[in-house]
């Protein structure tokens, strides 16, 4: 934490004009009725970056060289503040914590338009939160079958909600496609709900903003979003069954196959498997397969788990746990995890479960 901003470094450098106006961002303003907050943080994407004390008069400023934008985050308590700060454009910045959502800017074209943009984010956000609590309320006390009940109509709704966001954020995109807050906006997104729109944008910026590392990061993830994107063919998978015998995802082209990543010590999973099991019967006929892959390392647990829930499908795993080579291959963070992959191997959804599940499989197999 800085109590004071670079001075001494511009003076030492002031004969050969490192610190000229034009190669400084500088945000500088005031914080009313700041409470308990002593200081104002800033951040780049999750990284802290520096932060400075409130001043007499509850004034701050932060100043940095630079020689081009920056998308940063000004952190005040609980609230954040997006603003973009361009070399040689001095910010200033007003906010009262008694009502943060009312702040002002002045000096940026570019972070007033984030500010114009901030009620949709909001609105996301607040809409998120309520979803949360409602599901939370209204599942207390309900059994397993309950629940993913629930589960489907809250995340149907959610998806609808956001899929408006979606909407906003890309119109705001595309009035600012040449700056940061276009950027921003995007960077903002669900990639379960804006998988495709999140790829498109990177590739469009592909060339752009090459030395800003928090964009650079965005791309690097929009490339490895797109690997196992909807459309994209499914990673290869080798593996073994129970008996030892070899199997390929490969094999099963052909058939609409729902890989199903699961466990025998993950409950999520085990509750799914009712679910899979009765969409198997239901449109084996239909060209419709499982290719259950599990994340277990002891064998007798994972056969004994096959055996009790009655799982008909082939079963492999190289019983190697969160270390297998597949965890990486498909990105693994936690289980179930599906991807439902088309007769020609490409990837046609993910992530599909009790009703929503059923519902794919009878409009896609009718």
């Amino acid at each position: 934490m800085r109590k004071a901003i670079g001075i001494l470094g511009c003076l030492s450098l002031l004969f050969i004009g490192a610190c000229s106006k034009k190669d400084v961002i500088l945000v500088s303003g005031r914080i009313d009725n700041p409470g308990n907050v002593k200081v104002v943080a800033f951040y780049e994407g999750d990284r802290k970056l520096d932060s400075v004390f409130l001043a007499d008069g509850n004034q701050f400023k932060f100043e940095r060289e630079a020689t081009q934008p920056r998308l940063l985050s000004i952190a005040i308590g609980n609230n954040k503040y997006p603003v973009i700060l361009s070399p040689g454009e001095p910010l200033s910045f007003t906010a009262d914590m008694h009502r943060p959502e009312e702040y002002s800017v002045e000096g940026s074209p570019l972070t007033a338009a984030l500010k114009e943009f901030a009620p949709h984010k909001r609105r996301k956000e607040f809409v998120q939160d309520s979803l949360q609590a409602a599901f939370t309320k209204v599942t207390s006390g309900k059994s397993a079958e309950e629940i993913e009940r629930l589960r489907f109509d809250y995340l149907t709704a959610f998806k609808s909600k956001l899929a408006a966001y979606t909407t906003q954020a890309v119109q705001f995109a595309d009035k600012h496609k040449d700056n940061l807050a276009g950027f921003y906006a995007i960077s903002t997104l669900d990639p379960e709900v804006a998988e495709s729109e999140i790829i498109r944008y990177a590739e469009e910026i592909a060339g752009q903003f090459a030395d800003n590392r928090y964009v650079s990061q965005f791309k690097e993830e929009a490339k490895k979003l797109k690997r196992l994107a909807v459309g994209q063919p499914a990673p290869e998978i080798e593996s073994f069954t129970p008996t030892n015998q070899p199997v390929k995802l490969s094999d099963f082209r052909g058939k609409y196959t729902l890989v199903d990543f699961w466990a025998s010590w993950c409950a999520p999973c085990r509750q799914e498997n009712p679910n899979i099991l009765k969409q198997y019967h239901a449109f084996k006929e239909k060209g419709f397969t499982v290719l259950g892959v599990s994340l277990d390392n002891n064998p007798g647990s994972w056969m004994r788990a096959i055996k009790d829930d009655q799982l008909e499908w082939t079963q492999v795993s190289d019983l190697q746990a969160w270390s297998s080579p597949l965890i990486i291959s498909y990105r693994i963070k936690a289980i179930p995890t599906s991807y439902l992959v088309d007769p020609s191997g490409n990837i046609l959804a993910k992530n599909l479960r009790g009703k929503e599940l059923e519902a794919f499989l009878q409009k896609t197999l009718h």
